[in-house]
């Protein structure tokens, strides 16, 4: 038997590199050499801070680094205010004709809307999913207006009840400016008018502009009258007439039949053919004084006189309330075509 010579511990530590050894090695370096090469030929791409990986310029609109969609929901309108509950970047889009898409990402991008705005800004419209309906009409581009009524409701009097049989024409006119009330919210209806006050309402209703003309000075109205300016308007338009002693007597009541002549007058209805015969249709005509009976015949054809609570009785001399001038103004309204008829029984009908 052939003794082996025994083994030299210091002989090992000098012994050649093993092939296995030598082969593990050179992996090493390989492996090591192709990262270094295949980063360096990486460095012109472009990473979001998230760790996804933006689209290339040559396939797909670019998005700047700083600009990654947050974990919320985008921007819809770019110029909402700072304390707006959503205020995010929004993403740059620089062509409309190719669409963004981005891939692990769930956020729907942002699209160019296909009408641009009136000054040529582009308008980014958000496709948001059903369940952001809320926020989607929160931010809404156009926000529809609002039609608006020219004229405003009626002024709920507190003496004027619902049953009270002036009530429409008291409404259609305070509606319109043409009669007002008093401070404390109520109308006073019964309550009688003077000239100076008819007088305002004939410059309401038939919006009269300036008297060009000059009319006959007054020695009962002063210049700094507070109806001055409509008793000049009405007299130069020929709704009302001075005394023969040039005087107006602004603060006297003005009469039934007064009313009616003064609104025949201004408009300058036709006489019919027997004036007689159609004021026989009231019960006291003869109580229509003789200068009137033209005007209040060519009224009561035209449906201007309103007789409450009996149509019959026309009452002529009696003082015209405020609610009765409403009615007559409004009748006088209708004729000239611009206020709807109010059906009531107590507007005088010629029978047919």
């Amino acid at each position: 038997m052939t003794n082996m010579p025994p083994s030299d511990p210091e002989s090992s530590k000098t012994n050649a590199l093993g092939f296995d050894e030598f082969i593990g090695v050179l992996v090493a370096f390989a492996t090591i050499g192709t990262i270094l090469f295949w980063s360096f030929s990486r460095k012109d791409s472009t990473w979001n801070i998230n760790g996804v990986l933006s689209p290339s310029p040559s396939t797909s609109p670019s998005i700047q680094p700083n600009q990654g969609f947050p974990s919320s929901i985008p921007e819809v309108e770019p110029n909402v205010a700072s304390t707006s509950p959503l205020s995010l970047p929004t993403p740059t889009v620089e062509s409309s004709s190719t669409p963004l898409t981005i891939d692990k990402v769930t956020r729907t991008p942002l699209l160019p809307p296909n009408n641009t705005a009136p000054n040529n800004s582009l308008q980014v419209q958000a496709l948001l999913p059903s369940s952001t309906k809320a926020i989607k009409q929160q931010f809404s581009l156009v926000s529809p207006s609002k039609k608006k009524s020219t004229i405003p409701p009626p002024i709920a009097f507190n003496d004027v009840p619902a049953d009270f049989w002036g009530r429409r024409y008291i409404n259609v006119l305070s509606s319109r400016g043409v009669i007002k009330g008093f401070p404390d919210y109520s109308f006073r209806p019964n309550q009688p008018v003077n000239r100076a006050e008819f007088a305002a309402i004939l410059q309401q209703a038939f919006d009269q502009e300036p008297a060009k003309t000059t009319t006959i000075k007054l020695k009962d109205i002063k210049e700094k009258f507070w109806a001055t300016p409509a008793i000049n308007q009405a007299i130069s338009k020929g709704f009302l007439k001075g005394y023969p002693n040039k005087t107006f007597k602004p603060k006297q009541n003005i009469l039934r039949v007064q009313v009616l002549v003064a609104l025949a007058s201004g408009l300058n209805l036709k006489t019919p053919a027997f004036p007689n015969q159609v004021l026989k249709i009231y019960k006291d005509a003869k109580d229509i004084p003789k200068y009137a009976t033209a005007k209040i015949a060519s009224a009561t054809v035209n449906g201007l006189v309103v007789n409450y609570p009996d149509p019959k009785i026309f009452a002529p001399n009696k003082e015209a309330t405020r609610a009765e001038v409403a009615a007559m103004v409004h009748q006088a309204l209708v004729l000239m075509g611009r206020l709807e008829e109010i059906p009531s029984k107590s507007i005088v009908r010629l029978p047919q």
